[in-house]
């Protein structure tokens, strides 16, 4: 066989199994690595570029050196699952580098990160005084995670003490013009919905790059023009709106009428109305 037709091959025999080693190993190979599995994703590499191009050397060898070096990681992992000793030593521990404000040089040091580094990576999490910081540890990755004081940390609807709706994941029902069936189906609608929402903004579906239905039931559209512009939904608004209306127009029909039963009526109406508002209105408020 001739040299290049041989690379050829063995190009196309290891990239697949190179492929199929990587899906065994999972998915933290695609993500940040630790030392270990840095180290063997390099070396499984390495492997295989240099049986891939030494002719000389037989590829069953480097198949079973890969093989090798991809079942001790994963014999190590399932290790690493059961004994936390095992797990610190392969993966690393996380290191304390700012604890009430104030940064613990010695472990800084400890770690080879710089004063810079540190407040680079804080800068990428939106932190530009280390003084607002109550806890930040560098993580066996090396990136650093942190924690803000109490006092510096955005307000939630729990601190408010507000109910809120729970957010389920938005369904993209339209992609590259085309409807996506499965997606309807699993917010319990179908395409005579979709093709009426889609009427009402004046849009078809074969101009439609992106179209998704929000935990509301509400259908958001981006098209292939981008200079065409497209009404946003006014479910939640009119809704809000005929709310607040006939909230006043019971307070109005309190003060109308001359029967005390009715006012009471019409009061008490009108105050449930008003607590389901005060409810209702972050919601339908939320574009």
């Amino acid at each position: 066989m001739l040299d290049w037709i041989e690379i050829i091959v063995r190009s196309c025999i290891f990239l697949i199994i190179l492929f199929l080693m990587t899906k065994w190993l999972g998915k933290k190979q695609l993500a940040e690595l630790s030392f270990f599995e840095y180290v063997v994703g390099i070396t499984i590499g390495a492997i295989a570029a240099e049986v891939t191009m030494g002719l000389e050397r037989h590829i069953v060898h480097g198949i079973i050196a890969m093989s090798i070096w991809t079942l001790f990681p994963i014999v190590i992992g399932l290790i690493s699952l059961k004994n936390k000793n095992v797990r610190n030593f392969v993966e690393g521990n996380t290191t304390i580098v700012i604890k009430d404000g104030k940064v613990l040089e010695d472990n800084l040091k400890k770690e080879r990160y710089s004063i810079d580094e540190l407040l680079e990576e804080l800068r990428s999490k939106d932190v530009f005084q280390v003084s607002d910081v109550e806890y930040a540890v560098i993580e066996p990755n090396g990136s650093v995670s942190v924690l803000l004081k109490k006092e510096n940390q955005p307000l939630t609807a729990k601190d408010l003490q507000l109910k809120v709706r729970p957010i389920k994941e938005p369904q993209t029902v339209i992609m590259d013009g085309q409807v996506l069936n499965e997606p309807l189906s699993t917010i319990a609608l179908n395409r005579g919905w979709l093709y009426e929402e889609l009427e009402k903004i004046g849009v078809s579906v074969d101009n439609v790059f992106l179209g998704q239905v929000d935990s509301y039931g509400q259908l958001t559209v981006d098209l292939y023009e981008d200079k065409i512009k497209v009404p946003s939904p006014q479910e939640k608004p009119l809704l809000l709106a005929s709310l607040k209306k006939c909230q006043a127009d019971l307070e109005l029909f309190s003060l109308l009428t001359e029967s005390k039963e009715a006012k009471k009526m019409y009061n008490q109406n009108s105050q449930k109305l008003d607590d389901i508002l005060k409810k209702l209105t972050p919601v339908l408020n939320d574009s």
